[in-house]
């Protein structure tokens, strides 16, 4: 028999639940079965646990069967069988790492729980069914107080305020900084053809098809793109680094992120080459010449 104490009980996570809890999370069993109506008062004691108990507590071993003792709950030292292992899920802090934890029936607690949580899965926004919750606990007991109805989304939101606020922060100068440097890149463009113009106005005048100008100037643009894409992409690989620590389920660096930056930044060079270019391929080369 296994005793959680010391370190190993302060890092532990124990939780009462009730039947079908795990059905209803979708919490996936690994081994064995998980609470239900067998773990009355009066019968032996159970508990499920997840991988991580398995891992950290019993060292890898096979867990069901096992017995292990705590005074970490309200039963004294009291002897608990493994009866189930289920999947790692992270709680409080879901940006933290997964604790150990064990899983132990409400029905069998020796001190009756100072408070129940439901859990409600519904086909639909699960406000729709606050009221009709509200009213199944009070036919069953008027004086039980429904409080702190929420969803799980809403949940997670208020876990992770602070991250979801910086990301939408960062989102907003990530945008701005995006937008002027289309700009940035459209204004370059539109003065380097500028002070083109009487030389485009000479390959016109001289028979240059227009559509040769448009894209003299635009090999220019590409060749501008790459060297500076070259020289950004890289550095925007190893600067993402530095808000790793910030980022939830998604890596430094991501693919996606990067490749819509890089292809809207080369639309944008395109259409600043192009447009530009465009106009100037049109002037009359008369008045283009006279502009020397």
């Amino acid at each position: 028999m296994v005793t959680v104490t010391g370190e190993a009980k302060k890092s532990s996570l124990f939780m009462a639940v009730g039947p079908g809890y795990f059905s209803t999370m979708e919490i996936p069993i690994v081994m064995g079965r998980g609470i239900d109506q067998r773990d009355q008062p009066g019968t032996l004691s159970t508990a499920v646990v997840n991988e991580e108990f398995v891992r950290k507590i019993l060292a890898g071993q096979n867990a069901l069967g096992r017995h292990f003792s705590t005074t970490a709950i309200n039963c004294g030292h009291c002897e608990i069988e493994i009866v189930g292992v289920v999947r790692n899920v992270l709680y409080g802090d879901i940006t933290g790492k997964v604790e150990p934890t064990a899983y132990l029936p409400y029905a069998q607690s020796a001190k009756g729980p100072e408070r129940i949580v439901y859990a409600l899965r519904t086909a639909g926004d699960p406000a729709n069914y606050v009221r009709t919750v509200r009213e199944i606990v009070h036919q069953a007991d008027a004086r039980l107080p429904v409080t702190e109805v929420k969803s799980e989304v809403t949940a997670i939101d208020e876990t992770i305020g602070q991250e979801i606020t910086f990301a939408r922060l960062c989102t907003a100068f990530a945008i701005l900084a995006l937008v002027i440097a289309c700009v940035g890149l459209y204004g370059t463009m539109s003065y380097n053809v500028a002070r083109r113009t009487s030389e485009i106005g000479i390959r016109v005048a001289l028979g240059a098809p227009r559509g040769r100008v448009v894209w003299m100037v635009l090999r220019e643009v590409f060749l501008l793109s790459a060297i500076g894409l070259g020289i950004g992409v890289p550095s925007a690989f190893a600067a993402s680094r530095l808000v790793a620590s910030f980022l939830y389920e998604m890596k430094p660096g991501d693919p996606a992120a990067m490749t819509a930056a890089v292809a809207i930044l080369l639309c944008a060079a395109i259409l600043a080459g192009y447009l530009p270019a465009r106009n100037a391929s049109r002037i009359d080369p008369m008045v283009a010449l006279r502009q020397e």
